[in-house]
């Protein structure tokens, strides 16, 4: 089992790790949807997060794309080379990441103490920004996704940037 970082602990996190930083503060989303509702400043860098297994729910991934992007997982996993994929449970996303449905997000990953996450990042976030929630759905952190790349990889999770 994992310790999860809470919103305050990631957020010293990205501190004592040298991470440049913006938190938006604001209620609770559970989807694209009620984020797009919100005035956040950075809306065209907001990411959704896909959390997914394969059949055998012994490998797990984080795709992680603009918020108006749609995945084909079918096509996803020809391109990688992957077993049949699925969406996670919501056990599986608590177990793995410590995190609950609405609150998923790349910053999870550091909460995968057994490093299982597979991290794909959209290469349209390449030099620039990344708005993803601080494990809790009531902030999102606005931050260079190059910083976040190298923080998941330095954590020990493979992570790669890839044409989605």
């Amino acid at each position: 089992m994992s310790i999860t970082m809470n919103k305050t602990e990631t957020y010293q996190y990205l501190t004592e790790h040298n991470i440049v930083y913006e938190a938006s503060e604001h209620k609770a989303v559970f989807n694209m949807e009620e984020a797009e509702a919100l005035d956040l400043p950075y809306p065209e860098c907001d990411a959704k997060n896909l959390f997914i297994r394969d059949d055998r729910k012994q490998n797990y991934y984080l795709i992680t794309v603009k918020g108006d992007k749609r995945v084909n997982l079918k096509e996803f996993r020809r391109q990688h080379g992957l077993r049949p994929l699925s969406f996670a449970s919501p056990e599986e996303l608590s177990a793995v990441m410590g995190l609950t449905p609405g609150a998923v997000t790349p910053l999870g990953i550091l909460n995968d103490a057994e490093r299982r996450v597979h991290f794909y990042l959209d290469k349209s976030f390449i030099g620039g920004k990344i708005g993803v929630h601080p494990n809790d759905n009531t902030a999102t952190i606005w931050m260079q996704a190059d910083d976040l790349m190298e923080l998941i990889q330095r954590h020990g999770n493979v992570a790669e940037f890839t044409e989605l």
